[in-house]
């Protein structure tokens, strides 16, 4: 049978679209092809990316292979110029049926919103950014912040709830954003709150990324009081000096950073904290870097992403005074060791302990704070489990 397979590099929300790419292109009747969707985030995404291409035609010489996504609509160009690649589209055209039209061939049914197995769902509701930190390519190959009507996210939210998921993670760009293009201006935690009130069937919801200083005050209450919303917090943090925060343009400091930390801890003692942090910023010294290094233990960042500096072309920041990049590789290698330091020790401190968790398949679920749990079951199911100790990196579960 022909196959349509989609090889994804980047954020949650380019996860997202590569389901909706894949409703898209079913509707089209594409398939015996491979679409590879770009990240533009830094230049070793798009190294991984264009490797994956590579490869694909190796795998497969006789299949379609297209190329979209962030890097794909920056550098159209620089992928077309690829003799592996037979088609480019930018990601407004992704999402489209018709744009898969000049690669058809017969091919299975459309794939459902949720792909067999999974029992959790992202749902894009924003897109789009307003900002330019001096070190982002996104906003050029996303455009202005865009939000999703509230109407169009509780059919999408039923859909996926009807396929299969059991937790929904609500995902954008600059996800904190939501709703200042639209009719009344509703915040994200307003929409929430009113897309759990219109979809009583979903047992859970967790925001993506979100800016620590710009959290509003709705979404402080319904963290506070909504048993179905999580207690895990990912905040796009970026750094934990504030010269280099401010160097980035970034709208928050570290004491909002931590203040943000410390208001979720007491609204729920069992929130866990998640971040992004840029290891080698141009002009970071030692001393600078030290100051987010320290923040990762201070604040118990236990899910911890890392990234190591790359300049991207265009962007302030890659006229700024660079830091070695031996020195970045360092960096970066010892905010890993930290966050890993930061996640065995909120795993540990969490044995003894019970939670409700899903089950996801493999031996495997998800606590309600994120953590992964070694379990049994079906997936799908919600289990009560206590935890008895950690072994591989997760939570031993068993029941309560």
């Amino acid at each position: 049978m022909a196959a349509l397979d989609i090889v994804t590099f980047g954020c949650r929300l380019n996860a997202a679209e590569s389901e909706a790419i894949r409703r898209a292109a079913g509707r089209a009747g594409l398939a015996d092809a491979v679409i590879v969707n770009t990240c533009a985030v830094t230049a070793e995404a798009e190294r991984q990316a264009r490797q994956a291409i590579r490869r694909a035609r190796r795998a497969h010489p006789g299949r379609r292979i297209i190329v979209t996504g962030c890097a794909a609509t920056l550098s159209p160009a620089q992928y077309a110029a690829m003799p592996e690649v037979d088609l480019v589209l930018d990601n407004t055209a992704k999402l489209r049926a018709e744009s898969y039209g000049a690669a058809i061939s017969a091919g299975p049914a459309p794939a459902p919103a949720v792909a067999p197995g999974r029992v959790r769902a992202y749902l894009q509701v924003q897109q789009g950014c307003d900002h330019r930190c001096t070190f982002c390519i996104i906003p050029y190959a996303r455009g202005p912040s865009r939000s999703v009507p509230l109407g169009v996210l509780v059919e999408r939210a039923r859909e996926l709830v009807a396929a299969g998921a059991r937790e929904i993670v609500l995902t954008g760009i600059d996800l904190t954003a939501y709703g200042a293009d639209l009719p009344g201006r509703p915040s994200l935690g307003q929409m929430a709150r009113r897309l759990l009130a219109l979809v009583p069937e979903l047992p859970r919801l967790r925001f993506s990324s979100l800016d620590p200083g710009e959290i509003d005050e709705p979404l402080w209450r319904l963290f506070a009081d909504e048993p179905r919303v999580m207690p895990h917090l990912h905040l796009s943090l970026q750094a934990g000096d504030d010269l280099v925060l401010k160097r980035m343009k970034r709208r928050h400091s570290r004491a909002d950073a931590l203040a943000a930390i410390a208001r979720a801890r007491r609204l729920r003692p069992e929130t866990a904290i998640g971040a992004d942090l840029i290891a080698g910023f141009p002009t970071e010294s030692e001393e600078m870097f030290r100051r987010s290094l320290d923040l990762v233990g201070e604040a118990g960042i236990a899910f911890l992403h890392v990234f190591p500096y790359s300049p991207r072309p265009g962007t302030p920041a890659a006229r700024m005074p660079p830091v070695p990049p031996e020195v970045v590789r360092e960096r970066a290698a010892r905010l890993r060791a930290a966050g890993a330091a930061a996640l065995a020790a909120d795993l540990a401190g969490r044995v003894g302990g019970a939670a409700e968790v899903l089950v996801e398949g493999d031996g495997r679920g998800r606590a309600p704070c994120y953590a992964p749990v070694a379990c049994d079951g079906s997936p799908g199911a919600i289990r009560r489990l206590r935890f008895t100790a950690v072994a591989g990196g997760a939570l031993v579960g068993a029941a309560a």
